[in-house]
This record gives structure tokens, C-alpha cells and sequence, in this order.
């Protein structure tokens, strides 16, 4: 039986390479980013976890009134170790955690419940999502057995050393285009981005 799941939303990141701007408040779908992430993971049914930095209190206001439990990372210099530290100690014992990055625009709610229903088919295995052509990317689901890992890490590599140490209980889910590698870190990168979307729109 699948141990049960929770999802874990990185949002602790400082949009180093916006230029100033914040990446997590631009508008998707009529609402800022992290809300937008947010949202699709309440639609999935999973309990949500969001990592929030101490000095951006707009990324809080945008999820004021949102049912979800918010953490203050103090060490967010450090990178995303201390965020999933932090994120995975919070979730209940015996609970298997879902890490996805707050700035991948084209995951939906449909993606998140892939991911659900592969760990309740697979329970054991490290699910990594990827791009309908293999690439892989986020997000990406550890079981229980891995979290003792999780919780040591340390630095900015997320979760790439455990990704390697156990690439033989790595499984691949494949989700629809694009989704599961479409991140938005530069201004560029949002610009590229809508005038895609509008491009979509207009066929």
C-alpha cells in the first residue's frame, strides 16, 4: 500500500536572475505564479507545503486565504537543501513527499494526479517527471525510505546527489510537452513564454 503523499512547493528562491523582478509574482492565468502553483495542487487533492523566504512577505500575501501551510526558511541563502530540509521535516511521518519547483508554469493539476496514482502503482521508486521526449524534469516524487537523505541535504543541489546514488530506483513518468521542464528564470524567459501562449491562443 502507498504510504500517503504530500506536495512540497519550493518558492524560498530569490529570482537572482530577473533583473529585480520577481519571477513567483508574474501573472499566469490571471494570478501570480506561486498562487497559480499553489492552486494546482490543492486541485490535486494532496495536503501542500510551500517554502516561502523571510524577505519577499508579497509571495505570503499572494497565498493569504489559501489552505496550505506556509514555512519561513531562514537559511535560503544556502540554496534549495535548506528548503527541502525544511519542507520534508514538516510533512507528517510516514509520508512519502512530492518536490515541485514554483516556476514551471505548465504543470496542471492533471500532471500532479499522474504523479499521484504512479507512487500508488510504484510506492518504492523515486518518480521523476519528465518532457513527452524523455528530458527529464520536475516534479519529482520520493518515497518514504528517502527521506532521511532528503533531510541531510545541504547546498544548492536539490535533490540531484540522491538522484544518482539510487539512478536504478529512479522511474520516469512521462507527462504531456513541455510541462515538466518549462521553468521561467529570466525576463526572457517570461517574454519567450507568453508570446507562445498567445501563439497557442490565436490558432
Amino acid at each position: 500500500m502507498a504510504a500517503p503523499l504530500v506536495l512540497l512547493v519550493l518558492a524560498a528562491g530569490a529570482s537572482s536572475r530577473m533583473r529585480g523582478a520577481d519571477k513567483l509574482l508574474g501573472q499566469v492565468g490571471g494570478a501570480p505564479l506561486i498562487a497559480a502553483q499553489v492552486a494546482k495542487g490543492l486541485a490535486s487533492g494532496l495536503p501542500v507545503i510551500v517554502t516561502l523566504p523571510p524577505d519577499r512577505p508579497q509571495r505570503g500575501t499572494a497565498l493569504d486565504g489559501v489552505a496550505v501551510q506556509r514555512l519561513i526558511v531562514a537559511e535560503v541563502a544556502e540554496g534549495l537543501g535548506a528548503s527541502i530540509r525544511a519542507g520534508v521535516a514538516a510533512a507528517p511521518e510516514g509520508a512519502a513527499v512530492m518536490i515541485l519547483l514554483a516556476d514551471l508554469p505548465e504543470i496542471t493539476a492533471n500532471d500532479l494526479v499522474r504523479m499521484v496514482k504512479a507512487h500508488r502503482a510504484d510506492p518504492k521508486s523515486i518518480l521523476r517527471a519528465t518532457a513527452e521526449d524523455g528530458r527529464p524534469g520536475h516534479p519529482i516524487v520520493f518515497p518514504v525510505w528517502a527521506r532521511p537523505e532528503l533531510v541531510s541535504l545541504q547546498g544548492d543541489n536539490g535533490g540531484r546527489d540522491i538522484l544518482r546514488r539510487h539512478a536504478a530506483r529512479v522511474r520516469p513518468v512521462a507527462l504531456p510537452g513541455r510541462h515538466a521542464v518549462t521553468d521561467l528564470d529570466t525576463p526572457e524567459d517570461w517574454a519567450a513564454w507568453r508570446a507562445g501562449q498567445q501563439k497557442e491562443r490565436g490558432r
